[in-house]
This record gives C-alpha cells, structure tokens and sequence, in this order.
C-alpha cells in the first residue's frame, strides 16, 4: 500500500456513510504528536488514547509528557470523549529489547524494534477490550518511518485479528498543524524522540 493518506480518508468516508464511530485505540507518544491526530480523526472515531512508552528515559519524563497529554486532552475542544489509558513505565522493557543496538544511528533497527514494542501492546489491548481498530500517532514526525508503522501495524493486525488503520499523519500538513497547535496549547515539545540514545543525538546535534 503506497498511499496511507487515502486509506485513512476511505475508512472515514465509510464512516461517515454509514453513520458510524468505530472505537479506536490511538497509540499516543506525546501531546504534540496527538494534537493534530486527535483533532482529525475525533469526529469519526471513539478514541482512547494510549500511553504506553517504555522506551522513554526517566520517571519525570515520562510523567511529564503523560500530564501534557492530560492536560491537551482537558483543555482541547473536541467532539467526542477521549479517555486516555496510561501502561505503567518500565524502561527495562526497552533496554532488554534493544540490547546491543545501544550505538546504532537514530532511524534503524533500534528504533524498528521500538515501534514494534510499543504497537505489540497497543494491537494486544485493543485485541483484549475490544476496540475495532488501532494505530499510532508516530507517523506524524517527519523522522519517523511511515512504511516500517504500517509494516508492523499490518502484521500485528493480522497477529491478534483487529483491525489496523493505515495512516500516514504528516500528510495533509498534520506536522505543521501539529507545530501550530503546541504553540498554540504551549505544549512541552521535547527535542529528541524519547530514549536516552535518541537525547544524546538531540544534544550533539545541539553542540555541532
């Protein structure tokens, strides 16, 4: 499948056309990246929101962006309801997974098996309460690969039998609309992807 966007627009026209609002489990990562996605597709779906992110390096940083997601969520006008379903943190579960790939550039095969970990859960919850579908708002970044997600998504639907809903959440100016509406909220915009490996890129990068 080359063109996510158009999948997604297809499911929401048949929503749309048969009056209906499938529940969807939405992977989240942080508010920056929900925002855009939970306004876009809120109207045709119950979501609940999912945050579950091992892979984040630290306590305080993981509560941090949980609260800014609250608080988006809560301050944010949206049609339907959002509830918003938080996995305990357990950094272990990503340093064990990724164990020897501690040095590989951000973009490989570390951060494939990331999003793996992370959609695994989300297709098992969704499977195990009875969501219609699921995804993931990581495909917003434009340093996330939108062909691995949907890869992944794909297999696991097919995994545990629930649907998953191709996207490609850049499309359609969702990054810049995105931007906008943390500035907007002043949403904590963190500079790097979330694990201590991807912070010390951030800061290299700052230093360079």
């Amino acid at each position: 499948m080359d063109n996510y966007q158009k999948y997604t627009d297809s499911i929401i026209e048949n929503n749309i056309k048969n009056n209906i609002k499938p529940s969807l489990l939405l992977h989240v990562c942080c508010a920056p990246c929900s925002s855009y996605v939970l306004e876009y597709l809120n109207k045709y779906f119950n979501i609940t929101a999912y945050f579950y992110n091992p892979n984040i390096v630290g306590q305080a940083e993981f509560n941090h962006r949980e609260d800014e997601l609250k608080r988006f969520v809560d301050e944010f006008t949206l049609e339907n309801v959002v509830n918003i379903v938080t996995e305990n943190y357990d950094h272990s579960e990503f340093l064990n997974l990724i164990k020897g790939k501690e040095n590989l550039k951000e973009g490989g095969a570390r951060c494939f098996d990331c999003y793996t970990l992370r959609l695994e859960k989300s297709a098992q919850y969704a499977k195990n309460n009875g969501f219609d579908l699921f995804t993931t708002t990581l495909s917003i970044s434009p340093h996330k690969n939108a062909q691995w997600l949907n890869d992944i998504g794909k297999s696991l639907a097919e995994k545990y039998s629930v649907d998953y809903l191709f996207s490609d959440f850049k499309k359609k100016n969702g990054y810049k609309r995105s931007c906008d509406l943390s500035k907007e909220y002043n949403l904590y915009r963190q500079s790097f992807c979330g694990c201590e490996f991807s912070m010390r890129e951030a800061m290299n990068r700052e230093k360079e």
